[in-house]
Formats: C-alpha cells, structure tokens, sequence
C-alpha cells in the first residue's frame, strides 16, 4: 500500500499544475477553435473544458469529501447527460476555464487540509473506502490517483482535438507530415 502522504503529496502537485497546463494549451483559441469538433462524435475544446469544470465539485472533490467525512455512499453522476443538458457546446470557453481554475483552487485548499492538523483532516482518512456501484470499494487514495489521471486523459483528449482541428484548419496542406494525425477518419 502506498502512504498516504506521499500519495497526497504528489497528486497535489500535479492537480496544481494542471490550469497551468490548460491556460497555456487554450489561452488563444478563437471562438471557432473553442467550438470546433475534431469528428462529430468528440467534443469541442469549450465542452471538454465544461466536462472538466463540473466533474471537479460534481465527482472528485465531491466523492473525496465522502471518503473523508465519514459518507457511506456516493451520489450518481451522468457527464454524458450534464454535456447535453447543461449545454456544453454553447458555453464560453473561457468562461469555463476561469470556473474550472476557481473551483480547483477551492479543491487544492481543501487538500492542504491534510497537511495542517489543525483542521482534523489526518492524511490516515485517505486509506477509508467508500462503497461504488460499479467499482467496488474506492479510497480517498484511489480516488486522489484517478483525479490525477482523469486530468491526464482529458488532457490528451484535448491535445488530440486540438491536433485534428489545426490539420483540417489547413487542408489541404500535409500536416500528416509530423505524424498520426488523431482522429483520422474526420
């Protein structure tokens, strides 16, 4: 078993670094790149950065906050429906971006939590586990470790998106030169 310290530590870096990350991939995207779908079943920059906004309080901090304070169960999420429903793909990008940062801060405080005693979050409640419907038992670890790689894969998600649109930006210029271009059949 990793400790619980480490763990925590090292996923409070890089949950850190992410809006950095973001901000420097998105920063001056125009409005037809913040809405532009690299094929029309993948999602568009503003609604990956949507996605991303809501599963901070809705998902991770919300789950993570049950693991430590004692819940018994998780609420369902539907981030499939929420893209639909909240209507995602006619949001500000940067709106969402700057909601996304807001409410990562706010998560990244709660995490400090745990390295100040005072605020009764002793990093040992990070290895209590909480029932999922789907997965079996999940800790407040497993869950700091997804967190983690959920930021990661959307990453690439992203990367990848932003790959195809700049290929197709510029057909019929061969971009295929540097590579794969993700989602070649768009």
């Amino acid at each position: 078993m990793h400790e619980p310290l480490n763990v925590l530590t090292n996923a409070r870096t890089e949950l850190a670094r992410f809006p950095r990350v973001l901000d420097a991939l998105l920063k001056d995207l125009d409005e037809a790149a913040w809405r532009a779908h690299p094929v029309p079943v993948e999602w568009a920059p503003v609604e990956i950065v949507c996605h991303l906004r809501d599963e901070e309080v809705e998902d991770f901090g919300a789950r993570l906050r049950v693991v430590v304070e004692g819940g018994t169960s998780f609420a369902p999420i539907d981030p499939e429906r929420w893209a639909t429903e909240r209507r995602y793909a006619e949001d500000d990008g940067l709106r969402a971006l700057a909601a996304f940062r807001e409410r990562r801060a706010a998560s990244l405080r709660f995490l400090d939590g745990f390295a100040h005693s005072s605020s009764g979050l002793a990093p040992g409640r990070l290895m209590v586990a909480v029932e999922h419907r789907r997965l079996g038992y999940l800790s407040g670890l497993d869950i700091l470790a997804a967190w983690v790689e959920h930021d990661r894969l959307h990453l690439a998600q992203l990367a990848s998106t932003l790959a195809r649109n700049w290929a197709a930006r510029w057909a019929p210029l061969h971009t295929e030169y540097a590579g794969p271009i993700p989602y070649a059949n768009g």
